[in-house]
């Protein structure tokens, strides 16, 4: 018997929807940042094993918008609940329900999918506060199950995996067994600038961040020649970004290029330029242009 079916991950900004898949998958897959909002599309990483397939649908995490961009965050991360075989509601221990999880969970309650409740960062939580969490979410939300985890060390991951697979249909390999994403090198590599953007960049400056690539080329060598364009909304931010004498440009380059070889395997040339878009999340145009937008959901 073969078993097949789509998962989805909700949850707020920054509980680690992210960290979970690139553990799964073992390898790294998705823009991980200590900042909320740090995926902005809905990605399809997939898992191929001998008898099953899973797809996993990593969505940006469900907040209030401040612009179009937000919109169209929160607009794919709720449609992603209607297709999917399973959702995964993943949340942090606290004192109480916050009001955002409360709106996520009302969303679900309706969906007629099962919904398991991930309780991440158990390890960075003491038992009783972890132990209290479970209780409180229990008894709000009836879920299929219930299941703490460490998605940063790895803790339960195995069990919460054969609880998905167990809990999915039969159904046919609707991808190939080589075929990790579906997504483009090109989106990857847009990716991966930005998350170094966001990891070494001041508060004020990294949502207003977009990544374009202008040229990906292969040499007769086999090496890549990418170039790129970090756009910006404010001109102060362009000097933040590129940095003293370079040096921040520099330093994002630098480790953005380190990973773009480790995903594809070969010898990379990478250059980003610096532009200042203006409102650029509030601009549709533009927006569609980088693959923000709403033609597939």
């Amino acid at each position: 018997m073969h078993k097949s079916g789509y998962v989805t991950i909700i949850g707020r900004p920054n509980v680690g929807k992210s960290t979970l898949l690139n553990k799964i998958m073992g390898q790294k897959l998705t823009i991980v940042s200590s900042r909320p909002q740090t995926t902005r599309n809905n990605i399809n990483t997939i898992l191929t094993e001998k008898d099953y397939q899973i797809i996993f649908v990593d969505t940006p995490g469900i907040h209030k918008p401040k612009h179009k961009l937000g919109e169209f965050m929160v607009k794919i991360a709720k449609d992603s609940m209607k297709n999917v075989d399973l959702i995964l509601f993943l949340t942090n221990p606290d004192t109480e329900i916050g009001r955002g999880d409360e709106m996520i969970l009302e969303e679900l309650r309706d969906c007629g999918k099962p919904v398991f409740l991930v309780l991440n960062k158990v390890d960075e939580n003491t038992q009783t506060r972890v132990a209290e969490t479970l209780k409180r979410y229990s008894e709000f939300f009836s879920f299929q199950e219930i299941i703490p985890i460490s998605a940063l060390k790895g803790k339960n991951v195995d069990t919460l995996m054969k609880l998905i697979v167990d809990n999915l249909p039969e159904g046919p390999q609707y991808y190939p067994d080589d075929m990790v994403a579906d997504v483009q090198e090109r989106f990857v590599v847009s990716e991966i600038i930005r998350e170094k953007a966001l990891k070494l960049l001041k508060e004020e400056v990294p949502h207003g961040i977009a990544v374009e690539i202008l040229t990906m080329k292969q040499d007769e060598n086999g090496k890549y020649n990418i170039e790129a364009n970090m756009l910006c909304e404010k001109t102060s931010h362009k000097g933040i970004i590129i940095g003293k004498e370079g040096s921040m440009l520099s330093t994002i380059t630098k480790y953005a290029k380190s990973d773009i070889e480790k995903m594809l395997g070969k010898r990379v040339k990478l250059n980003i330029w610096v532009k200042v878009r203006k409102e650029w999340r509030d601009n549709q145009s533009f927006l569609n242009s980088l693959g923000y937008n709403n033609k597939n959901l």
